[in-house]
């Protein structure tokens, strides 16, 4: 039987427990999703246990469990996340950095003169976490997925909202107590849309975006919990598909 070659990303605390962040698997054709995850959970079984709340992406998109595999395709397996199409405006701004974001240079450049309004979501390091103080925080991502994601959600703001400009900026790497992680702004000529897309930004990046969070603390560090974002298809739906066609 003929073979193929996948390249595999590892992310947050999955990446603790099989001790790397990428590999390459040798695969029969026909392979699925669930059989290279398999493969790896035979390997490592503290990582099978985690099979219920993991997400899979092919190629930087969410991916079913039962999804074919091909030669040289990307696979990732995420732990939840703490993430007709259109084309962001010249004006808009997606970033991932590693320096401490400037708000006060960002609120700026998103005033324009037929705005009326600029809403803006700042989320900092707080210190603590429950029951403990937490000193410092470090964030990572699957960076040109979170990207191309962070991009979605704006194409989906200005579907749903009358707003102008969006820019959202989340920060990687360690980060001190009171340091912003994640800043959004957007302007509208009316504050009702700025703030509806402002807050549907944040709850969608949260949902979707595949960055993680540990939080470190006197005497250990812990992944922060997320959740499985809701555009992974569901096993459940994909079994209806399979049965219609079959």
């Amino acid at each position: 039987m003929n073979g193929m070659r996948v390249r595999v990303l590892f992310f947050g605390q999955l990446k603790d427990i099989v001790g790397l962040d990428r590999d390459e698997a040798e695969l029969s054709d026909g392979a699925r999703v669930e059989d290279l995850f398999e493969r790896y959970g035979r390997r490592f079984p503290k990582l099978a246990e985690f099979r219920p709340s993991i997400a899979a992406s092919v190629n930087q998109e969410y991916a079913g469990w039962r999804e074919s595999l091909s030669a040289g395709d990307e696979v990732a397996f995420l732990p939840p996340v703490s993430g007709g199409e259109h084309v962001a405006t010249v004006e808009d701004i997606f970033q991932l950095v590693r320096e401490s974001i400037r708000p006060e240079e960002l609120i700026e450049g998103i005033k324009a003169p037929e705005d009326g309004a600029v809403v803006v979501f700042d989320g900092f390091v707080r210190n603590n976490f429950p029951g403990k103080r937490t000193l410092y925080l470090e964030y990572e991502a699957y960076e040109a997925m979170a990207l191309a994601k962070m991009r979605e959600i704006g194409s989906q703001m200005r579907e749903k909202f009358q707003i102008h400009r969006i820019i959202i900026v989340h920060r990687l790497g360690r980060l001190e107590i009171g340091e912003t992680s994640v800043w959004i702004a957007v302007s509208s000529a009316h504050r009702a849309a700025a703030f509806d897309a402002c807050r549907y930004a944040i709850d969608t990046l949260k949902r979707t975006v595949p960055i993680w969070k540990k939080e470190y603390f006197a005497g250990g560090a812990v992944w922060a919990e997320g959740e499985i974002p809701a555009e992974i298809p569901s096993q459940e739906a994909i079994s209806r598909a399979d049965e219609s066609t079959s």
